[in-house]
């Protein structure tokens, strides 16, 4: 065992636990550098890393079979556990030939939707017997933490059994009422579909699926959600009318008008969200909210995804909310920064006229 390359490792992970950073990144002729508040920093007081430094730290934490696939694929994930107290998302990979590692902190608690500020209708989701809830956005803007909050409630509030279909596992949860299986791609099933497939054998009420990545994943997805589950996923979409159109295209034309029918039966909400940079530190979030209504289910069938827009803008009492609406909000509440609030707008001048209305009213 490399004591010395171990505990350096564990000095940078007790790093990024106590800066509050996100990731922590292993890259030749760099210091190593963490992502605090969505910024790199640079831990200056740490050596410049050579080609060996990072093979070396990455080898700390490589099984054997983790060696193979990096030599055969080019890129390993896998989950790494630091001293009982937290789990890192660990990809390591080769970049110029030579060996780098990123790393995204896993906390061990799981926060609630109130933590997170997140609103709390989205606890409606988990109160479905069947269906499919989507919670989309770029990288690394909590999707993962948002999903963990809802099954977590779920544990402690329903019976249910839940499964979970990860690459890698990210959050464990402590079984409450219900039983909870997780299984990691790669280690506990071949694929995302293959594992989603042995749900309907495996008396599941919820699933939740790390990532629809490919046709085969979607496809038995939606198959899943009509038939007596409640899936919870995720896509790398930026809002609920682009999230239905990425569906749809991932299907051969002649499949598509079946799949909008499918969707639109499924479909339960989006949830696609932002970590905005929050005054004086820390990140809060923007969330835009679809809910399934009438209006958007036919909008679906209808191949009128452009529409969904208006349709949310205009059912804030049904609970839905655009990512405007949402980033006026926190400008009003001296959260966010204006730069930050039209950096991350979908319609700069309907934000203004957001802010601005109120203004006027007061």
């Amino acid at each position: 065992m490399d004591t010395k390359n171990q505990q350096r490792l564990n000095n940078l992970l007790r790093m990024v636990a106590q800066q509050d950073a996100s990731d922590l990144h292993l890259v030749i002729g760099r210091h190593p550098t963490l992502r605090i508040d969505g910024k790199l920093v640079p831990i200056t007081k740490e050596e410049v890393l050579s080609p060996e430094d990072t093979k070396a730290l990455a080898e700390v934490m490589l099984s054997e079979q983790n060696k193979k696939d990096l030599i055969n694929e080019g890129y390993v994930d896998f989950s790494h556990s630091f001293e009982g107290k937290a789990r890192f998302r660990t990809n390591v990979y080769f970049q110029r030939g030579y060996v780098s590692v990123a790393m995204r902190l896993i906390s061990s608690r799981i926060r609630t939707l109130e933590e997170l500020n997140m609103p709390p209708i989205l606890y409606n989701f988990t109160k479905y017997k069947q269906g499919l809830v989507l919670i989309t956005g770029p990288v690394g803007h909590g999707k993962s933490t948002t999903l963990a909050a809802l099954i977590d409630h779920i544990n402690h509030n329903r019976d249910a059994h839940v499964m979970t279909i990860e690459d890698p596992i990210e959050y464990v949860y402590e079984q409450d009422r219900c039983i909870i299986n997780q299984r990691e791609v790669g280690q506990d099933a071949k694929t995302f579909g293959g594992a989603l497939k042995s749900v309907f054998r495996e008396d599941a009420n919820v699933v939740l699926i790390g990532e629809m990545r490919d046709y085969e994943t979607i496809g038995t997805t939606l198959t899943a959600a009509e038939t007596g589950h409640l899936i919870f996923g995720t896509l790398h979409t930026n809002d609920a009318a682009q999230t239905v159109d990425r569906i749809i295209d991932v299907f051969p034309a002649h499949q598509q008008n079946q799949v909008r029918s499918q969707l639109a039966n499924v479909l339960v909400g989006v949830v696609a969200q932002r970590l905005v940079p929050q005054v004086g530190g820390g990140r809060v979030p923007a969330v835009e909210i679809m809910l399934k209504n009438t209006a958007i289910e036919n909008l679906i069938r209808e191949n009128k995804s452009y529409q969904i827009d208006t349709v949310i803008e205009t059912s804030l009492r049904e609970g839905m909310v655009s990512l405007d609406k949402s980033l006026a909000d926190l400008l009003q509440q001296g959260l966010i920064t204006i730069d930050d609030a039209y950096n991350f707008a979908k319609n700069k001048d309907y934000v203004k006229m957001l802010v601005h209305g109120r203004e006027s009213e007061q």
